[in-house]
């Protein structure tokens, strides 16, 4: 338990060795992030899948806790602000992957805002993630102005899909393998495997928390319900094997034209990607599919003889990351060029403010931090803050569109061109796992 001020204190908890006899702590503080977020109130079978899949996840539970509440206002028991971390691997790129600390469940009670609570909190937590070793943090932002004050940037973008499957939709040649509808719940035991492939080829790709299985097999839903209307079907490659899989529903006779959502959609390769779409173009009665969360960037729209069957919003902010150590994050990564760079970072928590030099030789770099009193102005190619470092740091967001915004400041000529090329993705970037 930490004192905040006389009128708060923060206390944390580890969800998977809470003993029972706190459980109604932990259904407290799921409460108050269901609150924060304008959802129903959790009963107790949603609170104890929760905990289990928290306990799975090994996630470590902070909430900020009113030390008197008044006459009929919540109970002291309920935190008024939550924040909530735990560690999946962080593919960039290459074949790398790295530790990423993922921050989560993050509200603030409208009523306690404008007190420090989530600067307290966030400050707090990223150093002691820094101090334990981990090189970048990760969050997805239900607003877009809260964290680049933190040192947090956008890194991966996604965008919803509805693609017209009636007669229009042809395949420019036709994908290998074949398509064979499963019962869901095979799905509990098959997609953590198909994802883990996925996530190994793809840049931008985070572990996937315990709640993914459960929802793509409909042992739970968005609700934390159990789903009666899924449908679900796997890709087999050559020798048979699954290599990816589509869980899907109807939207319902009363829609029109009829429609399915897809629930989950994982490929571990890109014959899988284009034979579930065309099994989910072959499903009779339908004319069109919704896709809440597809990649920025997808294959599909090419393999299409007509790529207007797909129409796409805009694409919107998905994953943000922030440097806690600049050396160990781009030593773990691999780069296509050889060739070195000197740049300043800049950052408002002075967590990895300074001066750093790049030497990439046969793809691999090192990092040296140039002192103060072994560098000058003349020396340094570029500056930039630690949120535009992480955005660009996959690859996705690239160099020369921040430094057109007025966001990295070149002192080179060619310096950020430079920067550009040696974090180009080997293929597009993009981040399947909400969190």
């Amino acid at each position: 338990m930490t004192q905040l001020t006389g009128e708060y204190t923060v206390q944390s908890f580890d969800a998977a060795t809470l003993p029972e006899d706190q459980i109604s702590r932990f259904a407290e503080w799921c409460k108050a992030v269901k609150l924060g977020f304008h959802d129903s109130m959790p009963g107790d079978d949603l609170i104890a899948k929760i905990l289990r899949n928290a306990r799975h996840d090994n996630r470590v539970l902070t909430g900020v806790y009113q030390e008197s509440t008044p006459e009929y206002g919540l109970a002291a028991e309920s935190p008024v602000a939550t924040f909530g971390t735990f560690t999946k691997n962080l593919n960039v790129g290459r074949g790398q992957e790295i530790p990423a600390h993922l921050i989560t469940a993050v509200t603030v009670r409208p009523t306690h805002r404008r007190k420090g609570l989530l600067t307290r909190l966030m400050t707090e937590d990223l150093r002691r993630a820094q101090e334990n070793g981990l090189a970048i943090a990760a969050l997805t932002a239900s607003e877009g102005g809260i964290y680049g004050r933190f040192g947090f940037g956008v890194a991966t973008y996604e965008r919803s899909l509805t693609v017209d499957v009636t007669s229009r939709f042809r395949l420019r040649q036709a994908p290998a393998g074949r398509v064979e509808l499963t019962d869901p719940r095979n799905l509990l035991e098959l997609a953590e495997g198909i994802f883990d492939r996925f996530h190994a080829a793809t840049p931008g790709s985070i572990g996937r928390a315990r709640f993914y299985p459960m929802l793509a097999s409909g042992f739970m839903d968005e609700k934390g319900e159990e789903s009666k209307d899924l449908r679900a079907a796997l890709h087999y490659d050559a020798d048979g094997t699954p290599d990816g899989y589509v869980s899907y529903r109807f939207k319902g006779w009363n829609t029109e034209p009829y429609t399915m959502t897809v629930v989950d959609f994982v490929a571990a390769t890109p014959e899988a990607h284009l034979g579930l779409w065309a099994f989910l173009a072959s499903l009779d009665l339908v004319e069109r599919i919704e896709v809440e969360s597809a990649p920025a960037q997808d294959a599909l729209e090419w393999a299409l003889e007509d790529p207007r069957c797909v129409e796409a919003k805009e694409p919107r902010d998905m994953l943000w990351l922030r440097l806690l150590d600049v050396k160990a994050a781009l030593e773990a990564k691999r780069y296509p060029l050889d060739g070195s760079l000197v740049f300043r970072v800049e950052d408002p928590l002075d967590l990895v403010g300074g001066t750093y030099r790049v030497v990439v030789v046969g793809g691999t770099a090192t990092v040296t931090e140039v002192g103060d009193d072994d560098v000058d102005d003349a020396t340094v190619e570029l500056t930039l803050g630690v949120a535009e470092l992480s955005s660009v740091y996959l690859g996705g967001v690239p160099a020369a569109t921040l430094a057109e915004a007025g966001r990295i400041e070149e002192h080179v000529p060619g310096a950020v061109e430079r920067l550009g090329l040696f974090l180009t993705p080997e293929r597009p970037v993009h981040c399947h796992t909400h969190f």
